[in-house]
């Protein structure tokens, strides 16, 4: 199911009602930190990775661990705060004066702890670190309220040697900062380096207000494995962001592998949005030859796929069922209200909503997008499709798109499997 939720109070587990020995539970938080002005990828932060907005992989995680009273992204960007709002968090509106580019991040955390002072522990998330689990969180935060740490962040274990640099011109020579050259070891004989990979950083509020520190009192780390590190500065490195999120990321709390059922719209998914016009004046569509197939692949995975098409669109009807007969899939005529008549079906079928793949490409579709355990739009979709769905394609629709979104379904499926398998191991 769709794990865009918004966390209020009493929702956590450290929620601000009185605890049994009559004291006040702390108020956790998180803060994801979204300005628009960023240098590099403009609006790099709500940029589609993977089928979803960078902060919208942070801001699930954090909702979906249960671990935090509030989730908030601190932006000055309308449509940040759009994204944010779709994608469960709370918005703070930060002032012009931390918004500047020479503006710190300690700063912004600071205006927010003022403007929020129920807050007793914060976690700042960078929007950057796109491979945070739900799990990495409730480990982290447990360092300070079971352990009675003041700071935690999270670091990453590296096997590189370091040289001290040496400036142009200069007459210095360079040395190992790391390394015993005339012992130089091998990798399984060294542990190697912990240094921070950025994904997050809890601090009691105490330490931020009155220290000005984000890392103060006792410290502790959490380490990360390699395949969650994943940091995004520059444009090189989205393509292999990608790879590495369709491999470690968090999907949210939907379990893919019984994904049983894929409903898709005919138009504008199947279909470019474009009628030809024969010499004779004959209308005609194209569709891929890739998404027929892709159907196809489906089928032989065992799921089923259903067209969906208006009842009131003939020409949509007379595609579909052209379409049915060249694949075997069974066409739906829906009516002014798809999730009603799509929830009838499926309560034949005896399925959930978690069960089910939704591929929708515009208002009407909404409801589904988010209903759906698995939901896509072509990335020509308009905004309030693509705000509900949970991937982001990004090819159009008539693109493969549907190639696109059915090698996102198997690839989810198998990875569940994969988790499965290992989970009866251990």
């Amino acid at each position: 199911m769709s794990s865009r939720k918004r966390l209020t109070e009493g929702d956590g587990p450290t929620d601000l009602k009185m605890s049994k020995t009559g004291t006040r539970k702390r108020h956790v938080a998180a803060l994801v930190l979204a300005r628009g002005g960023s240098k590099g990828i403009p609006l790099k932060n709500i940029k589609m990775l993977a089928g979803v907005p960078l902060i919208g992989w942070v801001i699930r995680a954090a909702v979906d661990s249960d671990m935090f009273d509030s989730v908030w992204v601190s932006t000055d960007h309308e449509d940040i705060e759009q994204v944010a709002l779709a994608w469960g968090a709370q918005v703070h509106r930060r002032s012009p004066e931390v918004s500047r580019d020479a503006s710190s991040s300690l700063e912004t955390i600071q205006e927010f702890l003022r403007l929020n002072p129920e807050v007793d522990i914060l976690c700042h998330i960078q929007a950057t670190s796109p491979c945070l689990h739900p799990f990495h969180i409730k480990e982290a935060l447990e360092l300070i309220t079971l352990h009675g740490f003041d700071s935690v962040f999270s670091v990453v274990r590296r096997h590189q040697f370091r040289w001290r640099e040496v400036k142009k011109g200069s007459d210095d020579l360079t040395e190992a900062l790391n390394l015993d050259t005339a012992n130089r070891p091998r990798r399984q004989d060294w542990d190697g380096e912990l240094c921070e990979n950025g994904s997050f950083y809890f601090t009691t509020t105490e330490i931020i207000t009155k220290q000005g520190l984000m890392q103060g009192g006792k410290v502790s780390y959490y380490e990360m494995l390699p395949e969650y590190s994943v940091d995004i500065d520059v444009d090189i490195d989205w393509p292999v962001a990608e790879q590495r999120i369709l491999r470690y990321g968090y999907f949210g709390r939907g379990t893919p592998e019984v994904v049983r059922l894929m409903f898709c719209k005919v138009l504008g998914c199947l279909t470019d949005g474009k009628i030809y016009l024969s010499t004779a004046g004959e209308e005609m569509v194209s569709i891929s030859v890739q998404d027929v197939a892709a159907i196809r692949m489906l089928q032989k995975d065992d799921v089923e796929v259903v067209l969906l098409t208006a009842a009131d669109d003939p020409a949509g009807q007379t595609l579909a069922d052209s379409l049915a007969k060249r694949t075997g899939c069974r066409v739906m005529r829906l009516g002014e209200e798809p999730a009603d008549d799509l929830a009838s079906a499926l309560k034949a079928k005896k399925l959930a909503w978690k069960d089910v793949a939704y591929m929708g490409n515009d208002a009407p579709d909404v409801d589904c997008l988010n209903l759906a355990g698995l939901s896509a739009v072509p990335a020509d979709a308009p905004v309030v499709a693509v705000n509900a769905c949970k991937y982001t394609c990004h090819r159009a629709g008539g693109n493969n798109v549907v190639r696109e979104f059915a090698e996102h379904i198997l690839l989810q499926k198998a990875k569940a499997k994969s988790q499965m398998k290992q989970d009866r191991i251990n």
